[in-house]
């Protein structure tokens, strides 16, 4: 059996016993070349064919492969149940000498025994329109990256463009530019206060008011006495019904929120809670496939959590689950994200668990668990208070039954406000502490954050769950954005990118374009629309205009440092490169001379594991980590900027995290 992961390959080895060798390809074996017209990798002119080479450093893992093929009785490829690993397994199939007779395609939603034995019963073969589908995406997301990424360099020092990337970061410059040009408007509130709540100003005479000035809100003071009459109370029984088990964007957008995850931790993470965590029954998987549009949920597992919620917590609590409509432009292949079993509380598995690895997994769990609950029952109240004709308006609400809150009100934003017994008053006459008037004015939509961002994309139809978290990295990688405050703000070269972008490809760098080609490739997965016919009616549209940018796009000239070349005279300019700034001849290629820049060692602290000192590193990329300056004899290496005191709980080394201190070695933290 082959699979993609080797911590995944353990896990299903302990269900299957010495009869089946699980072994792992580490994902994609083979990519489009990057030789023919372009680099393409893709002879457009030939239908498209595209040309396939091993990846850089799998020769070793395919000529293992081809053995383990070779001695084998039966191969079953079992990647993971999408697009992406049915094109996998379509390439094992091809390039390891698999024959067609001698092979299964086995899929499993989550890594259980009793899941996995029953995918053994149930094989199929490669579903090809899966695979022209994830190979007509390919080759999309490479004709516009490679066309697109080498006019940017080439015309405006941008590093990169794509399909879905160039849209996401449209997306974030035109929100900036709402915010720029955004005219704050005034406006006044007055608030009365009581003992136990605040009533504000809503009406007057039954009129909606609205206050533009502070003149106008000292005249409805001047009118107002502390005395309030209690016009009207109403109040009605409400029910709060629990939200669906987590989807991929969901899940990213909880993780962001309550956890501070970017999404590409979260995904890192669900992977790993997926594949299988030690535990002392083995490797088992502890949750369901993590890269789903779907909210549906399997009969069994409802079942199953039904049967729990009724034994821990009691029969009312019991709640009926609604089967999700399958909305245009959602791939329902496989479940929502749960636990692979409810009985294994977050609880019972945390020795096993990393810390973050703990707060993931509790927050799917539970998320899980409260889907299948009843909704939280509350009286919802609502008093009328007048004041010489100024209506004043009080709300709150009553937690009448907790329900699906007993086990998730830790993950709820909305907190309820209690209102008094207005029937408990001697009076109908209530007499108010203070009268406040406020000064407010009108502001624009924020910024997006990594959670806002995710869930627009998601409802405008861009990309897919599997797209999100590496299109977000690629705009950081590529200085498009920069991070304040957790929010994305759009960088100089962001900015200019987006506006060459939009003046020569408007028509295909856009929402509508990149949402309509996600339900063209649904399309060719369910075999309604032929990949050629959309790949043809894309490069006749896209590379004329191409040709254009190339021969008309005006070219950003480089900033000139203000000094001049010591071979040639000329000015000496800042370039980009790809690995960074760096000061260069401006009469290159004629003059090669670069600028040696001396290198700045910013020193943190003695090394904790030899004598030497913990300075600032980065990677290829430009990441910033930290460092043994007696590398490689020392390996000392982190992320977090480490401090100098020890962790006063196990001795280990601690480091700064954005939350306080932490501990490499163990759990203990410092707000």
């Amino acid at each position: 059996m082959i699979v993609e992961s080797p911590h995944k390959s353990k896990t299903i080895g302990a269900f299957l016993g010495s009869d089946y060798k699980i072994v792992a390809s580490g994902g994609h074996i083979m990519d489009l070349a990057t030789t023919g017209k372009f680099g393409l990798g893709v002879d457009v002119e030939n239908n498209f064919e595209p040309t396939y080479v091993p990846i850089k450093g799998k020769s070793k893992i395919i000529s293992s492969l081809k053995k383990d093929v070779k001695a084998a009785d039966f191969v079953y490829l079992a990647t993971d149940p999408d697009r992406e690993g049915e094109a996998i397994s379509w390439h094992l199939k091809n390039n390891l000498g698999i024959k067609e007779d001698n092979y299964e395609r086995v899929t499993f939603n989550e890594i259980t025994k009793d899941v996995v034995l029953d995918a053994l019963k149930n094989p199929r073969k490669i579903d090809e329109d899966l695979v022209k589908s994830q190979e007509t995406r390919r080759i999309l997301d490479r004709i516009i990256g490679f066309r697109l990424s080498k006019l940017m360099q080439s015309k405006t020092g941008g590093k990169s463009a794509g399909r879905v990337q160039s849209v996401a970061l449209k997306l974030i410059v035109d929100r900036e530019r709402d915010i720029e040009k955004f005219i704050p408007e005034e406006y006044w509130t007055i608030t009365a206060d009581f003992k136990d709540f605040t009533a504000e100003l809503e009406k007057y005479q039954n009129k909606k008011i609205e206050i533009k000035g502070e003149r106008e809100a000292d005249d409805i003071l001047s009118q107002l006495s502390k005395a309030f009459k209690i016009q009207s109370v109403e109040s009605k029984e409400t029910k709060r019904n629990s939200k669906p088990i987590f989807k991929t964007t969901t899940m990213q957008q909880m993780a962001s929120n309550k956890l501070g995850f970017p999404s590409s931790k979260t995904m890192r993470i669900a992977q790993k809670l997926y594949e299988g965590v030690d535990t002392d029954e083995g490797s088992v998987g502890l949750i369901t496939y993590m890269r789903t549009d779907s909210e549906r949920v399997s009969m069994e597992f409802v079942a199953q959590t039904k049967s729990y919620i009724e034994k821990k917590y009691g029969k009312e609590y019991v709640g009926s689950v609604k089967v999700p409509k399958k909305k245009e432009n959602i791939q329902d292949a496989h479940e929502g994200i749960r636990p692979t079993s409810i009985t294994r509380t977050p609880e019972s598995v945390k020795a096993y668990l990393t810390s973050d690895e703990y707060k993931l997994y509790e927050l799917i769990y539970y998320r899980a668990l409260a889907s299948i609950m009843a909704g939280a029952g509350l009286i919802n109240t609502t008093a009328i208070l007048e004041n010489n004709g100024y209506e004043f308006k009080a709300t709150g609400s009553v937690l009448k039954f907790d329900g699906y809150l007993k086990v998730y009100s830790k993950f709820e934003d909305q907190k309820d406000t209690i209102l008094p017994d207005f029937k408990s008053y001697n009076s109908d006459v209530i007499i108010s502490d203070d009268i406040i008037k406020e000064q407010h004015f009108t502001k624009p939509e924020p910024r997006y954050t990594e959670s806002t961002l995710i869930k627009e994309m998601e409802s405008l139809g861009i990309g897919r769950p599997s797209t999100y978290a590496p299109t977000i990295q690629t705009l950081k990688d590529r200085e498009y954005v920069v991070i304040e405050d957790k929010k994305f703000v759009p960088t100089k070269m962001g900015i200019e990118t987006t506006d060459k972008l939009q003046e020569f490809f408007s028509n295909i760098v856009n929402v509508e374009y990149t949402a309509n080609m996600e339900t063209d490739l649904d399309s060719i997965a369910e075999s309604n629309l032929d990949n050629i016919k959309v790949l043809r009616d894309f490069y006749d549209t896209f590379e004329p205009m191409v040709e254009n940018a190339f021969k008309n796009m005006e070219k950003k000239e480089a900033e000139k440092t203000g000094e001049d070349c010591p071979e040639c005279g000329s000015p000496l300019v800042r370039r980009r490169g790809k690995f960074g700034e760096f000061t260069a001849c401006s009469n290159y290629p004629n003059c090669k001379y670069i600028k040696k820049e001396p290198k700045q060692v910013v020193e943190v602290m003695p090394c904790p594991k030899c004598d030497g000192t913990i300075i600032e590193k980065k990677t290829k990329k430009g990441k910033v980590f930290y460092g043994c300056n007696h590398y490689p004899k020392c390996d000392f290496a982190s992320w977090d900027k480490p401090v100098e005191k020890k962790c006063p709980s196990c001795g280990g080394i601690l480091v700064e995290k954005k939350k306080g201190i932490a501990c490499m070695s163990c759990d203990y933290k410092e707000e």
